[in-house]
């Protein structure tokens, strides 16, 4: 039933888009541009934006209708679901820009956009134009809402804040020059913090809330000191956020492509992950010289003709064959308790969430105007424990 229900409010997500996705066109039909740049632009949307989970957007939408408490009108839905695809549009501008950066195959099982056949680099002018995009939308749906320049300062600022991730993260961790003495912990949690949780946690949330009117502060009849509302729900979706990224280094370590849908690279990549900061902090000094001599190392040629002969072997199937350099790099992440290390991880941050949730205080019963518990019990729901 819950699966279904997921499917429809997707299926109705994406029927917005396709209103979205026409009045983008209509108006760079309307500014006088040719044919050919119009089939260009209609290509790069149709190519980078509607193709991911969109956990991002839906969430816009969801939490507009824990914080109301009520289903949305019609003419709420648009406004939320725009707000959604832009935080869609702005996802698109950030991975089509990355892979570049990082000379990336592929994304969402497809080249990435700058590798398709008469791409190349102006896939970066088509990123400046998704990014762009988010603005038009706003300023068409929301120019007389008296939170406007609310939305366009929280979209510029994560904008902002996710290329300061980006930054450290590329200084830190290029791929053609591993120097492990760049990594640490602290280092991991403040790449993971300005590149994803900002973008990817609080700022969906943030816009519902001011779509919702809930104020930047209000005070409660039980509290004598006002809520921050804002900095409340940052302080606990960006600790989400990090949590949700540790997730993924970990299953990008442990998982088999048939539970998480892909071969781990983080080790072979030069990753800044959190699997390899929590080895080198545990590593003995024989633990650290097989670290430095052999991550970010890629598999040989020969290496790469035995793992197509095994994946040939099994129908075809990508079986993810390890390069001794990179056997080497777990069996050091296995001798250092890295499984162990991780549950205790998950367990401690869980805990530590679920009180700062509880905490929230929501007012009187069906009190609008307020945070809602509800939409943190909902993000952290779907992370816990979660194989992919």
């Amino acid at each position: 039933m819950a699966s279904t229900d997921k499917a429809a409010r997707r299926a109705k997500f994406e029927g917005a888009w396709n209103a979205i996705r026409d009045e983008l066109l209509a108006h760079f039909k309307s500014c006088g541009m040719p044919q050919e740049a119009q089939e260009w632009y209609s290509r790069n949307l149709d190519y980078n934006v509607p193709g991911g989970k969109l956990n991002r957007g839906m969430s816009v939408v969801d939490t507009s209708e824990i914080l109301l408490g009520r289903k949305l009108t019609d003419k709420e839905y648009l406004q939320a679901a725009v707000l959604g695809w832009g935080v869609e549009l702005l996802q698109a501008f950030f991975l089509v820009s990355d892979d570049l950066m990082d000379s990336s195959i592929t994304r969402r099982g497809q080249p990435c956009w700058y590798r398709v056949p008469k791409i190349g680099f102006i896939a970066m002018n088509d990123s400046f134009m998704l990014e762009a995009a988010i603005f038009h939308l706003m300023k068409v749906h929301f120019k007389k809402e008296p939170y406007y320049v609310d939305l366009l300062e929280l979209f510029h600022e994560t904008t902002y804040q996710t290329e300061m991730g980006q930054l450290i993260d590329l200084i830190t961790a290029p791929e053609d020059d591993v120097d492990l003495n760049r990594f640490s912990l602290k280092k991991h949690s403040l790449i993971v913090i300005y590149k994803t949780a900002f973008y990817s946690f609080y700022l969906p949330v943030a816009l519902a809330m001011l779509f919702c009117r809930i104020p930047t502060s209000y005070t409660l009849p039980s509290s004598p000191e006002p809520v921050a509302p804002y900095e409340v729900a940052k302080d606990i979706l960006l600790p989400l956020g990090e949590y949700f990224q540790v997730q993924d280094d970990f299953l990008d370590f442990s998982g088999v492509p048939a539970q998480i849908g892909k071969v781990g690279t983080d080790i072979v990549d030069n990753k800044c992950s959190w699997c390899i900061n929590t080895a080198l902090a545990y590593a003995t000094l024989e633990q650290r010289k097989i670290l430095d001599g052999n991550y970010g190392v890629k598999p040989t040629e020969e290496e790469k003709e035995q793992a197509k002969k095994m994946a040939a072997g099994k129908n075809g199937e990508e079986q993810g064959y390890l390069g001794e350099a990179e056997k080497r790099v777990k069996k050091v992440f296995e001798d250092i308790g890295l499984r162990e290390k991780y549950a205790e991880y998950e367990e401690g941050v869980f805990t530590k969430l679920n009180q700062m949730i509880d905490n929230i205080d929501e007012g009187a019963p069906g009190q609008q105007g307020v945070l809602k518990k509800q939409i943190f019990i909902s993000f952290l729901g779907k992370i816990y424990r979660r194989q992919k």
